[in-house]
């Protein structure tokens, strides 16, 4: 390239800055935590007037809809792959009841939700969407939601939802097809939702629907778990990756926003028993908590002082988005306390502490949260119930939906568990529990995580487990009556040998396991994945039960993902099912 070429490309990218700042970059108080892009400008300073903080915007149909277009486009430019992939910007997108003519891209840490009493009444006319930016594929397309709206996509088209990991569709009504793939895609999680088409999972490696119904379901690749879903694929399992539950045994949907009158009201779902497709009534079996029941968290002002104050006070609490830095734990220990997040707001507790603490106690919800671990290595992120608990919640259980944990990624952080599960009854409906195998602070002695999942308490009930890459078991469940629907995991990435990798004479460590106390256990669909990248890393058996739970467990698979040609996992469970190494890649049981 010559001078003069370099010259006039310098001054061309010159004009174009100068322009943009002169149309965008207007003057706009910011957050210090969560500062706002620029190229939002005026249009940000236009729509987000809430009380609900600088990056939660609330829009209706009588707005003009190129600007909100163009304000959801600059929103999504500042949140792609990879340059925002742990960034600290978070978005929440909320649409009054109405009708919008939009293509709305929803990247990183963004959160689009309507504020319907049904998905009906909130109707988006084009696409609401994730798709691959660079690189081609979605196996890093994490962290994002779409919650109670309806899509409409444009004739011929067919609205794309290309996930990974942690990016839920919960009440959402698609009135055409379904795309959940772009590119190479390895999972996700649909509930309570209806599509109206046919969903192509396309190269989607495993997936979980519950409570939902579409006119038909074409692909799948290894694992994909359908319960309570109406036109679920037919089950003829190992000849087809298809695990298929006619019923949901138990489950109360996932809280949601509704805009009344002149301000939000959130409802809450009853509990529904042997259900089987969506819920999206305004019924009595559920009730409803004003806006003046919760204590609005922000970023810029509140720490985990405030937050336990208002808690102690009887409030509900809702976290805006931001990141939450937290010296001691969030203490939840009223009866039927809510605490949610939108925008995907992460807790980082700094001093060794957990981030959050859930009483044994009934009806608690925990919702939509990011729990990041700190630089000082906490024992524990998150505990529901008390070591030792006793008490029986069967009539109104503690929910946890949409909960995710990253141990580095982000930034450096240890843990020894993520989440231990002490309580009796305790229902989770969607968890990703990930030490981070990319990012910052990312190695064998960095990001340090024994274990991401402990259950102790009896009749814990699980729909869509995640979990990956933790140095130890991923799983240890010590309960009885389990039960698990949907599991997925990756062992870690980076043992750096067969011996550090060994605990007495086993060789690795299996990625579930279930003490051997224990009496009675069920899973169903468990996909276990192997990846060794440093060392020819040997592990006798992907999954580790009491002799009597072996077939309690169903529809299990392993598979060699790449990584060290010498490394072996040499069976399924307890010496049992095929091995998978380079040159035998997959293993099935039933």
């Amino acid at each position: 390239m010559t001078d003069k070429i370099r010259m006039w490309l310098l001054f061309g990218i010159l004009c174009i800055m100068m322009n943009w700042l002169e149309n965008f970059a207007q003057p706009l108080k910011r957050n210090a935590t969560i500062p706002l892009s620029d190229r939002i400008g005026e249009l940000a300073f236009r729509y987000n007037r809430s009380p609900l903080g600088e990056n939660v915007f609330v829009f209706d149909q009588t707005m003009n809809m190129s600007d909100i277009q163009t304000l959801i486009d600059s929103i999504y430019s500042g949140q792609l792959y990879p340059v925002n992939e742990f960034s600290d910007n978070r978005f929440a997108l909320l649409f009054k009841p109405g009708v919008y003519h939009l293509d709305v891209k929803v990247g990183y840490y963004t959160h689009v939700i309507g504020l319907g009493k049904s998905p009906e009444e909130t109707v988006i006319i084009g696409a609401v969407r994730s798709i691959a930016s660079q690189g081609g594929h979605v196996l890093c397309n994490f962290w994002r939601a779409v919650e109670n709206i309806t899509i409409i996509p444009t004739p011929d088209s067919v609205n794309t939802w290309a996930v990974s990991q942690a990016s839920p569709l919960r009440r959402v009504y698609v009135k055409g097809n379904l795309k959940l793939y772009d590119g190479p895609s390895s999972g996700g999680f649909m509930a309570n939702c209806r599509i109206d088409g046919t969903v192509f999972s396309g190269s989607q490696q495993q997936w979980l629907t519950r409570n939902s119904v579409f006119d038909k379901w074409i692909g799948g690749v290894w694992n994909m778990v359908y319960i309570g879903t109406i036109n679920a694929p037919e089950e003829n399992w190992p000849e087809k990756p298809y695990t298929t539950i006619a019923l949901t045994p138990e489950i109360r949907e996932k809280p949601y926003w509704v805009f009344s009158g002149k301000e939000l009201k959130m409802k809450v779902p009853g509990i529904r028993k042997n259900s089987c497709g969506v819920e999206w009534d305004d019924n009595s079996r559920g009730k409803t908590l004003e806006w003046n029941d919760f204590y609005i968290a922000n970023p810029v002002v509140d720490d985990a002082k405030s937050i336990n104050k208002a808690l102690k006070k009887g409030k509900h609490v809702l976290f805006t988005p931001g990141i939450y830095f937290l010296t001691e734990s969030i203490r939840i220990t009223r009866p039927g306390t809510v605490v949610i997040g939108i925008g995907f707001p992460s807790l980082i507790p700094v001093n060794g502490n957990k981030a959050i603490e859930v009483s044994d106690t009934d009806g608690i919800i925990v919702a939509g949260l990011l729990i990041d671990a700190g630089t000082v290595a906490s024992e524990l992120l998150m505990q529901v119930g008390e070591p030792g608990s006793k008490k029986v919640h069967a009539t109104n259980p503690v929910f946890l939906f949409d909960i995710f944990f990253r141990v580095g990624g982000p930034r450096e952080g240890s843990t020894s568990h993520c989440l231990v599960v002490n309580s009796n009854n305790v229902h989770i409906d969607h968890l990703w529990l990930w030490r981070a195998d990319h990012g910052n602070g990312v190695g064998w002695n960095k990001n340090r995580c024994a274990n991401g999942l402990i259950v102790n308490g009896n009749d814990v009930i699980i729909y869509g487990l995640f979990n990956e890459h933790s140095q130890e078991y991923q799983t240890i469940w010590n309960g009885e009556n389990g039960r698990v629907y949907f599991y997925q995991s990756e062992m870690p990435y980076d043992p750096p040998s067969v011996d550090i990798w060994k605990h007495g004479d086993t060789c690795g460590y299996a990625s579930y396991k279930v003490a051997g106390h224990v009496k009675v256990h069920h899973a169903w669909g468990l996909g276990i994945y192997n990846v060794f990248y440093d060392a020819p890393i040997i592990v006798d058996q992907a999954i580790e039960t009491p002799p009597a739970l072996e077939d309690s467990l169903y529809h299990k698979v392993i598979f060699w993902l790449n990584g060290n040609k010498e490394s072996i996992v040499k069976s399924i469970i307890n010496g049992r099912g095929g091995s998978v190494n380079a040159s035998n890649r997959k293993a099935v049981m039933k």
